[in-house]
């Protein structure tokens, strides 16, 4: 079936610095699905994750892991293979704790199954050491060498009698002995290169210690070197006391000097603060200046809007009371005429009954 899927969830992936292995590198701009996977063939668990086409988990789980909860939403493993630390940042704290119980479960089952194939290895080898030591006495029985007692007893009629083949008993365990001999000259083989690696293994340490021992005996030089200018410092010293005292007095001095330099820069910081402060509401000031005279200007421009207007409105005023004088002359001439109008309306109206 190969390599399968069995848990998926998603979470925000980090790895530890590699320079600092303090800090956390964020390899995911957002949350990517991590997986579980499970190959049935090799019988192994892996933790995949991918952002894009790029693998940025690719671990395998071993019985020495450990997953550790740093925080009620951030877990983290360390994964010596890779040589790295991973971390991930759940969305809740019921991910993380999902998460976790499935890393000691496959843990656990990476265990199991560790063990089992060990088992298994053993139980493999135990039995083809049995059966080869079986075989190899098999042909060493005194009837295999001497004959069997009927063979003893009737040596002129097996002289007598037609040439025939082995027995079958014989030639078996002549095939399983060839076999086994085959099989310990490929462990022989194994174990030799088994020792070519150690050898060269232990000739590479060699060659470390070699350059260990160089470079103590350098350090031990420089240890050495080192001493002795101490001991020429401490006899110098002796000397540089008086210098000593001198330059302590001097730096005293100059602490103070820095003291009161620093004091002179505080001071005139201030000053030009002020003076900004100062130009600042000058600026303010000026610019006050003009708006009122601005509004006077205006103001004056306003009031002889306004005078101009009340000589009007007099004017009017004085031309409306003319036209009110000339109408009310003008009511009493039209009442007049209404009064005459009516007696004459009168006297004809008599006229007109007499005639």
């Amino acid at each position: 079936m190969g390599e399968q899927p069995i848990y998926s969830t998603r979470a925000h992936v980090f790895q530890i610095d590699p320079n600092t292995k303090k800090n956390w590198v964020p390899t995911s701009k957002h949350a990517v699905t991590v997986s579980y996977f499970y190959d049935s063939t090799r019988n192994v668990y892996r933790i995949i994750s991918l952002d894009g086409s790029k693998a940025i988990i690719n671990s395998t789980i071993t019985p020495n892991m450990t997953f550790t909860k740093t925080s009620q939403k951030f877990g983290q493993w360390a994964d010596s293979r890779a040589n790295t630390v991973y971390g991930l940042g759940f969305s809740s704290e019921h991910h993380l704790s999902k998460f976790a119980e499935k890393f000691q479960e496959f843990k656990e089952a990476a265990r199991l199954a560790k063990e089992k194939s060990q088992e298994k290895m053993e139980l493999t080898s135990t039995p083809s050491q049995e059966s080869a030591g079986g075989d190899i006495q098999s042909p060493l029985t005194p009837e295999s060498i001497n004959g069997t007692d009927d063979e003893r007893t009737t040596p002129e009629v097996t002289q007598n009698s037609e040439p025939r083949a082995e027995p079958t008993q014989n030639a078996l365990p002549f095939a399983h002995s060839s076999a086994i001999s085959k099989h310990w000259e490929a462990e022989l083989a194994t174990l030799k290169g088994n020792n070519a690696k150690l050898t060269a293994a232990l000739l590479e340490s060699t060659a470390n210690v070699k350059q260990w021992k160089q470079q103590l005996a350098a350090y031990q030089e420089e240890a050495e070197r080192l001493h002795k200018r101490v001991t020429e410092l401490e006899c110098v010293s002796s000397q540089a006391n008086a210098v000593h005292t001198h330059k302590t007095e001097l730096n005293q001095t100059i602490q103070e000097l820095e003291a009161t330099l620093k004091k002179k820069e505080e001071e005139i910081e201030k000053l030009r603060q002020e003076i900004d402060n100062a130009r600042e509401l000058q600026a303010q000031r000026d610019s006050l200046t003009q708006k009122l005279q601005e509004v006077e200007i205006r103001n004056k421009d306003l009031e002889g809007q306004l005078s101009d207007l009340e000589q009007r409105l007099e004017k009017s005023q004085n031309e409306q009371e003319a036209f009110r004088n000339n109408l009310k002359t003008l009511l009493e001439i039209l009442d007049g005429k209404i009064f005459e109008l009516t007696e004459l309306r009168d006297n004809l109206a008599k006229l007109i009954e007499c005639s």
